[in-house]
């Protein structure tokens, strides 16, 4: 394998563990299945240097991660498949943003490449917890509070969560990319 290919590779490996490491630690607990957490921002580092690719091959393996470590809960093989792969790898939707917001970065227009980033980070964080909020309604209505339907209670959990780790990356990420724009850049000189 060339170089060139290996190096992506190797960093969304690296962001995904990096990944898993933040989501292992404390989070912002909002209730028993809601919390605030910034573990995206790796995968959306790789989506913003590699793009769209290389960001889901990184989410893909921080929900593997996830999966190999023992930190999932699941009812149905299905909404095991849809939670801890499809859902993690879509994260990486934000890296269709990848050349847009490293051109902005480029010419100095850093306000607009933030924006560009922060619309990146809410499609590949929607992209993520839709298949989340799928999963609530179809697997995990059950649980319920009696009379109210699935799709509110799932659009409760996994609308506040989705809601609460957007703004929270968001910030994280503005404040990185203001302080350190080259954390975009990518040496292709290899």
């Amino acid at each position: 394998m060339r170089s060139k290919q290996l190096q992506p590779l190797i960093e969304s490996a690296i962001m995904a563990a990096l990944a898993l490491i933040i989501d292992l630690l404390p989070s912002i607990q909002l209730g028993p299945w809601i919390s605030m957490s910034f573990a995206m921002v790796p995968v959306f580092i790789v989506s913003f240097r590699w793009g769209f690719r290389y960001g889901v091959v990184s989410g893909l393996l921080w929900g593997l991660l996830q999966v190999v470590t023992g930190d999932v809960t699941f009812l149905h093989w299905f909404q095991f498949l849809v939670e801890y792969f499809v859902a993690f790898a879509c994260v990486g939707f934000a890296g269709l943003f990848m050349n847009v917001i490293q051109r902005k970065f480029r010419e100095g227009q850093k306000l607009a490449g933030l924006g560009f980033a922060v619309l990146a980070m809410f499609i590949g964080s929607v992209a993520r917890y839709i298949w989340h909020y799928i999963a609530g309604i179809v697997f995990w209505g059950s649980y319920a509070p009696e009379g109210q339907p699935a799709w509110v209670y799932s659009l409760i959990v996994n609308g506040s969560a989705w809601l609460g780790s957007f703004l929270f990356c968001s910030f994280v990420m503005a404040f990185l990319l203001s302080a350190s724009p080259r954390v975009l850049t990518v040496s292709r000189n290899q």
